[in-house]
C-alpha cells in the first residue's frame, strides 16, 4: 500500500434478497486497509424476517444462524466507525452501498461515502477480459477464497485483488482509474443527492420534476443510473441540459425488464404527463395517411387520397401509407416522391390540370409525361406504388391480440396498440377487457421494430377479444 491512496474499506454483505427497499442485511464483512495496517471484521445480523430457502442455499446462512444475532441497529455505530473516512470498495458496489444506506436510514443515520466499484475498476484496467464478476476475478487472478458467498471471505478477495493491482500497475495509472471511478457525480443544486445513490443500473424510465412537482423531462435507458448522470455531466456543454439541471428538484423512475418495455412506457408517460422539455413523443391528435383505394388499376390513374382522424383504421386497413403527424408532412412526402421519381403532380392530385395541357413539371422536364400520355398510366402507377412501399402502414399480422415476452413481463398488444404489461394471467385478462386503446404513431414504430426482431417463443397468441 502506498500513501497515494486513501484508507480503504473493502465491503461485502449478504441479504435476504435483491431489493434494498424490501429486503434486509444478514451479514456484513469489512476489510479495512490503511497503509500497512489491515483489520478484518464480520458480523451476522438478525434481519427481522425469514431468509428465503434459495438465499439459504446460496449463502449457507439460515434462520437458525441469525436467531441470536443482533439487529442492524445494534451494530450500526460500529459499522459506521469502520467505514468513516474511508473509500467504500465493493463488487457491484451500488448493491452493497444501497443496502447499507437503507439500513442506516432506517436507524435515523444519514450516511454517505465515496464509492469504488471493483467491477468497473476491473473493466477499466483489464479491457480485453471477457467477464468481470467475482468468480472470474478469483479464477483469473488466483485469489484465495475459503467460503464463497460469505461476507468476510468475499471482502477479503477484493482486498487481495487490490494488492494484485498495486503490484501490476504503476501508481499514476491506478490513481487515475480510482479517481475517475470514485468521483461523486455533479448533482443539481435543488436535487437531493440520495436520489442519485438510489438509481439502479437497470433498464427503465425516469421522470425529472421541478420544485412544484411539474414534470420537466421523461426519458428511458438500458441503464437508468448512467443515463441520468449523463444529463448532469453534459450540463456544462449543452444549453438544454443546463436548463434541466437548474430546474430539476426530484426524480422518479420505474424499472423495466428490458428495452422494449422502457420504450413503450416512455411513449405512454410522455403523452400522459406532458413534460415541458419533451417534444418528439408528444401526443398526436390528428394523424394523416395516404390511402390508395384500388392498387390493381392499370388503365386509370392511382390518385392517393389524404385521410385522417376517424377515416383511418391504422393497423387494420391494408391500403394506408404513412402515418404523418400533419397534413403538411404528408403533402411534403408526396411532393418529394414526385420530384425524385418523375411522377406527375397533376395525376397525383397535387396540381390542377387544364384539359389537354401538360403539368408544369413536364414543361421543365421533371415529369415523365403521364399527364399527356407519353408515359403509360400503368408505368406511372407502378412507380408510385414502388415509391410508397417503404411508407406502407403494416397490417396487424396476427388474428387477434398477442403477448410479447420480455424477461418476466408480457407486453399485451393488438392492432399495433399497446394495452399494457402483465405479469400474470389475471393481469392479461384485465388488460384484454380494459377497452379500446387509440392508435399511437410512436407505439406503432416501437412495436413494428420489436416484432420484426422477436425470437421464437417470445410471441404468445392470446386469442380473439
Amino acid at each position: 500500500m502506498t500513501p497515494d491512496f486513501p484508507p480503504l474499506a473493502f465491503v461485502d454483505i449478504e441479504t435476504t434478497g435483491g431489493s434494498a427497499g424490501r429486503d434486509r442485511v444478514t451479514e456484513v464483512g469489512i476489510v479495512e486497509v490503511d497503509g500497512p495496517h489491515v483489520r478484518r471484521w464480520s458480523q451476522l445480523i438478525h434481519p427481522g424476517t425469514r431468509i428465503p430457502a434459495f438465499i439459504q442455499q446460496l449463502t449457507g446462512i439460515d434462520d437458525a444462524m441469525v436467531a441470536d444475532q443482533p439487529p442492524f441497529e445494534a451494530v450500526a455505530a460500529e459499522i459506521l466507525d469502520r467505514l468513516r473516512g474511508k473509500l467504500f470498495v465493493a463488487h457491484n458496489a451500488r448493491f452493497d452501498y444501497g443496502f447499507l444506506r437503507a439500513e442506516f436510514k432506517a436507524c435515523g443515520i444519514a450516511w454517505q461515502a465515496p464509492v469504488l466499484c471493483t467491477v468497473q475498476l476491473s473493466r477499466r484496467l483489464f479491457p480485453t477480459q471477457a467477464r468481470h464478476n467475482l468468480d472470474t476475478l478469483i479464477a483469473v487472478h488466483g485469489l484465495q477464497m475459503p467460503a464463497r458467498h460469505r461476507a468476510l471471505a468475499d471482502a477479503d478477495a477484493l482486498a487481495q485483488f487490490w494488492q494484485l493491482l498495486l503490484h501490476r500497475f504503476d501508481t499514476a495509472t491506478l490513481s487515475a482509474a480510482v479517481n475517475a471511478l470514485s468521483a461523486r457525480p455533479a448533482v443539481p443544486p435543488q436535487l437531493d443527492a440520495e436520489h442519485i445513490d438510489r438509481l439502479p443500473e437497470t433498464p427503465g424510465v425516469y421522470v425529472f420534476y421541478d420544485a412544484q412537482r411539474r414534470p420537466l423531462y421523461i426519458g428511458k435507458s438500458k441503464n437508468l443510473r448512467s443515463r441520468v448522470l449523463a444529463h448532469f455531466s453534459a450540463a456544462l456543454s449543452k444549453p438544454k441540459e443546463m436548463r434541466l439541471s437548474q430546474q430539476v428538484a426530484d426524480i422518479d423512475w420505474l424499472e423495466t425488464e428490458g428495452e422494449v418495455g422502457a420504450l413503450l412506457l416512455e411513449a405512454q408517460w410522455v403523452k400522459s404527463k406532458q413534460p415541458s422539455m419533451n417534444v418528439q413523443l408528444r401526443r398526436q391528435r390528428d394523424l394523416h395517411a395516404w390511402q390508395l383505394d384500388d392498387t390493381s388499376a392499370l388503365l386509370t390513374p392511382l390518385v392517393p387520397r389524404l385521410v385522417n382522424g376517424p377515416d383511418i383504421a391504422l393497423g387494420v386497413q391494408d391500403n394506408l401509407f404513412g402515418p404523418f403527424r400533419s397534413r403538411r408532412e404528408a403533402l411534403q412526402l408526396l411532393e418529394t416522391l414526385a420530384t425524385t421519381q418523375g411522377l406527375c403532380r397533376g395525376v397525383l392530385g397535387l396540381e390542377k390540370l387544364a384539359p389537354g395541357r401538360p403539368c408544369f413539371a413536364h414543361q421543365i422536364r421533371q415529369c415523365a409525361g403521364a399527364c399527356v400520355g407519353t408515359q403509360p398510366l400503368a408505368q406511372h402507377n407502378l412507380a408510385l406504388l414502388t415509391a410508397l412501399t417503404r411508407h406502407k402502414v403494416q397490417r396487424w399480422p396476427h388474428p387477434g391480440p398477442i403477448g410479447l415476452r420480455e424477461g418476466r413481463d408480457l407486453h399485451v398488444l393488438h392492432d399495433w396498440r399497446y394495452l399494457g404489461t402483465a405479469k400474470s394471467e389475471e393481469e392479461v385478462a384485465e388488460l384484454l377487457e380494459s377497452g379500446h386503446t387509440a392508435f399511437d404513431f410512436d407505439t406503432y414504430k416501437i412495436l413494428s421494430k420489436a416484432l420484426a426482431k422477436a425470437r421464437a417463443g417470445q410471441i404468445v397468441r392470446l386469442g380473439q377479444r
